[in-house]
């Protein structure tokens, strides 16, 4: 998976627990979207309204247990914004 998939997650991630919930991607990134978007974790056009940020946990949800492990959300959020998942790791998983 990208580094920049696993810092977004880490950032979002507010309790450090290892998962994200809806409320956390809705709050980290209405409070936390814009710096994130200055320092290039987070495409500018990426920051979104509630609704949207809602919408992305739904996609990323795979399982439906309303929480999201990294592998989770990186498989969503690598694909929509364009990230490259190989050639950033030697020697692969």
């Amino acid at each position: 998976m990208s580094d920049k998939a696993r810092r977004l997650f880490e950032a979002l991630d507010l309790d450090r627990n290892g998962t994200l919930t809806r409320e956390e991607v809705i709050v980290a990134l209405r409070t936390k979207g814009p710096s994130l978007a200055a320092s290039g974790v987070l495409p500018f056009w990426g920051l979104q309204d509630a609704d949207a940020s809602s919408a992305l946990f739904d996609a990323a949800d795979q399982n439906g247990d309303a929480v999201l492990t990294l592998e989770e959300f990186a498989a969503v959020v690598e694909r929509r914004f364009g990230w490259s998942r190989s050639g950033s790791e030697p020697g692969g998983a």
